[in-house]
């Protein structure tokens, strides 16, 4: 079934304006449900400002957005963002970080704890549940972050170059524990990146966007075997793949 459907998605900034800026051009778009996509292009093609409007920051200049018929306005639950920076809140252990949209909603203490004590051990921080932020490493407070999105159980999950901060070896291995508890998880993925072998690695399917205005140049069908492991980066198979982007993306 069809989650996130893009229809005839046009945004201009400041339309109707001195000086209008379209930077998204006649997107159409269908992300299924459960599904892992990640969104490519280069700097200023849009891929950022598609994700926000899936998250309902704001709504397009024309056209519109639909998870699961809805028309999206404004933010709600069902759609857990996070962000290339991270945002936790530093006067909350990271426990109570997790626990944070639950505790809002009304959830009992019982549920609280039973909610922390899951999703501090999908995302790999069992024995750091009452650090403080400033206690943790960069990566270790994106596990948090996206502790936090899924503890909040929404139907999807909206990444803007999560790991884009973080050092190789370590963005690798977040790389690995994301596909895990999605797995797990079976939540419908997007997730926007600059990186080719993240995007490979990672997805079902990678939407090539064009450069501004940015418009669905290519839609690639990633046919690796799940699970993933590092090792297949090595592959002919991924090499092809990465190739054939990067070739996209540089004309």
């Amino acid at each position: 079934m069809p989650e996130i459907v893009v229809d005839k998605l046009t945004h201009t900034f400041g339309k109707g304006g001195a000086n209008p800026l379209t930077v998204l051009e006649d997107i159409n778009l269908t992300f299924e449900s459960g599904s892992f996509c990640s969104i490519v292009g280069t700097s200023g093609c849009g891929k950022s400002t598609l994700l926000k409007m899936m998250a309902g920051l704001f709504e397009p200049s024309d056209g519109q957005m639909t998870l699961d018929g809805d028309v999206i306005r404004g933010t709600d639950r069902r759609r857990g963002m996070v962000f290339q920076q991270d945002a936790v809140f530093p006067w909350m252990t990271v426990s109570r970080n997790i626990s944070y949209g639950p505790r809002l909603r009304g959830a009992s203490r019982q549920e609280q704890a039973e909610i922390e004590t899951k999703w501090v051990e999908m995302v790999g921080l069992k024995g750091f549940e009452d650090r403080w932020p400033r206690e943790l490493s960069g990566g270790m407070r994106k596990r948090v972050d996206i502790g936090r999105v899924y503890a909040n159980d929404p139907d999807v999950l909206l990444m803007d170059e999560p790991f884009g901060a973080l050092d190789a070896q370590t963005k690798e291995r977040m790389q690995a524990d994301l596909l895990q508890t999605w797995r797990q998880s079976k939540k419908t993925v997007i997730f926007v990146t600059h990186d080719l072998e993240e995007a490979i690695f990672l997805s079902d399917r990678i939407i090539v966007m064009s450069a501004r205005p940015g418009r669905v140049r290519h839609i690639e069908d990633v046919a690796l075997p799940r699970p993933r492991t590092d090792e297949m980066r090595l592959t002919d198979e991924f090499i092809q793949i990465k190739r054939k982007l990067w070739g996209m993306l540089e004309h």
